[in-house]
């Protein structure tokens, strides 16, 4: 069956095709202009909805301070962040402040991070970035964005992602998630990474942006896929106009949710946990 046919399978008695159904009924149409009032609306609906189903976003890369975070989101960069997670507790032991990042070893950092991909790159960044905090900020990460995109390896998202988890100034981190699901749900044609941050920004409350942030990236991550989204088993199926852009069914879209939460999450869509495979569950979230 196509991901456009109106039988579902919701887990629970129903009439064929009628869950379908009523979620197209009140998902915005593609074929209607929506005023600018209607998008914020649906933009806060959305919001909401993701902070029903992703309680537990955070940022997901483990640190204590700003130091350590802006050096974890640099390595982030082309990789995991559980593969993050797995080389910056020795790295971190290995260089507890900025003029330790200064003064590295670069063969020793580059062995370090070399699971992250890249690492010559990262390893000038990072000594580099010790080396200007030394210079300019006696060895502190400055809590600007002005400033902070001045600093070596860090640009206007990574900036961002130290603001609003380090210190708590809230700010839109549009990686590749982000961006993506912006486009999915329509809320910005937008392409250019700081236009589609102003963008959404003016959709939101700006004390909500760092946690939106989390959210979004958690929901591409779980359950709104680049190549296989699970419109079936998905809450915000009747805000988004793409839904059906994966499988609608309940078995095929619950097994394509990830992460330790993908059961319930799978429940909150009012799908059959069972229907959940247990490798999805433990699965890694890219």
């Amino acid at each position: 069956m196509s991901a456009t046919d109106d039988s579902v399978d919701t887990g629970v008695v129903t009439a064929p095709g009628a869950a379908t159904k009523a979620i197209r009924a009140a998902r915005p149409s593609r074929r209607t202009v929506e005023t600018d009032l209607g998008r914020k609306r649906r933009a806060r609906r959305i919001g909401r909805l993701l902070t029903e189903a992703h309680p537990d976003a955070h940022c997901e890369l483990d640190h204590s301070g700003p130091l350590q975070l802006a050096v974890a989101t640099i390595l982030s960069a082309q990789c995991t962040d559980q593969r993050v997670n797995e080389v910056t507790p020795k790295l971190f032991r290995r260089y507890p402040t900025a003029a330790d990042y200064a003064g590295a070893d670069r063969a020793e950092m580059e062995e370090l991070i070399r699971p992250t991909g890249f690492f010559r790159n990262k390893t000038n960044s990072l000594i580099n970035l010790g080396q200007q905090l030394v210079e300019r900020y006696d060895g502190q990460v400055p809590g600007r964005l002005v400033d902070l995109v001045t600093l070596p390896g860090i640009g206007r998202k990574t900036a961002n992602v130290i603001l609003g988890n380090a210190f708590g100034v809230p700010g839109i981190t549009v990686d590749t998630h982000f961006q993506r699901l912006m486009h999915r749900w329509e809320l910005t044609a937008e392409t250019d990474p700081v236009k589609i941050e102003h963008a959404v920004g003016a959709l939101f409350e700006r004390r909500d942006w760092t946690m939106l942030s989390h959210r979004v990236i958690f929901h591409g991550r779980r359950v709104c896929h680049a190549r296989k989204p699970a419109c079936g088993a998905c809450t915000l199926a009747s805000v988004c106009p793409s839904y059906g852009t994966g499988p609608t069914e309940a078995a095929p879209a619950a097994k394509l949710l990830k992460g330790p939460r993908a059961r319930e999450l799978a429940v909150q869509a009012g799908v059959d946990p069972d229907l959940v495979p247990p490798t999805a569950v433990v699965s890694d979230t890219p």
